[in-house]
């Protein structure tokens, strides 16, 4: 299992500087955040993709993906009425899936509560949502993208709430693009089950492509209540090889610092199960 850091962390540190330190404090790769590319990086000319995937390489760091895909964009939605907005949503999702892939990565967790309000007097959001990522499976199967639909424990009113709605989606578009992941913190915060349970009973099933640790404070491993010794137990028991990353929130005192922690933890923790 390859463990990544969410770029986001090191922000607003070049990318050079971050792939440095990255690797030096014991991440296998980076999971990219869009939006500390620009406004518009779906737009990024195919130079400077390939500039960024070699300053990775030279690192010794593998570029795993991408998340946080519509943060920033304020008029994004895949499920509002306007269909416009829709359109242009789709269009930038496309965007993004091609430059993942030419980045490298394989993995697109799509979260971004504030693009996938429902409002409750619209009883067709859900159904548009799930329109939206259809249009969108045929590109992430061409670039060999697991396209992960993010379950989201929100205050807001959101669509796809937990592993089992998100699974929902996925057998209705029936592409083997879409699937979902497990988000330590949303998880713990909003499922039935634990995060161990969670995994036993999914991961076999090979629907759950990725993981993000993460504590139900926002803040990483070992910074909150939350277990991990039980959780890697889990995804090792599971025979889970896939990609994880490190998604946090809040940094104190600041992100270095907290990427190094987090890391030292979930290292310290696998060396003492000798996983």
């Amino acid at each position: 299992m390859l463990i990544s850091l969410c770029n986001e962390t090191l922000a607003p540190m070049p990318f050079t500087e971050q792939c440095a330190f990255a690797r030096a404090i014991g991440y296998d790769g980076l999971e990219i955040a869009p939006f500390t590319f620009g406004e518009t990086p779906w737009r990024m000319p195919a130079a400077e993709r390939a500039r960024l995937r070699m300053i990775a390489s030279d690192a010794g760091l593998q570029i795993t993906g991408s998340h946080a895909l519509l943060w920033g964009v304020n008029s994004a939605s895949i499920t509002c009425s306007d269909a416009q907005r829709r359109a242009q949503t789709i269009d930038i999702l496309r965007g993004l899936i091609e430059l993942t892939a030419d980045l490298g990565g394989t993995v697109m967790v799509h979260g971004s509560p504030m693009a996938r309000l429902i409002d409750d007097a619209d009883p067709d959001g859900a159904r548009r949502g799930m329109e939206s990522l259809a249009v969108i499976a045929p590109d992430a199967e061409a670039a060999g993208i697991a396209y992960c639909v993010e379950p989201l424990t929100k205050k807001e009113n959101v669509f796809v709430k937990t592993i089992a709605e998100a699974l929902a989606v996925a057998d209705e578009i029936g592409s083997p693009a879409i699937c979902s992941m497990i988000d330590c913190a949303a998880a713990a915060a909003g499922e039935a089950e634990t995060v161990p349970e969670l995994i036993r009973r999914h991961i076999p099933s090979g629907r759950i492509r990725h993981v993000h640790f993460n504590d139900p404070n926002r803040r990483g491993p070992g910074e909150g209540a939350l277990a991990f010794a039980p959780i890697l137990t889990a995804l090792k028991e599971t025979g889970y090889t896939g990609n994880a990353a490190i998604e946090t929130f809040v940094f104190e005192p600041d992100g270095r610092s907290c990427a190094a922690r987090q890391i030292g933890y979930l290292r310290g923790v696998q060396e003492a199960l000798a996983l």
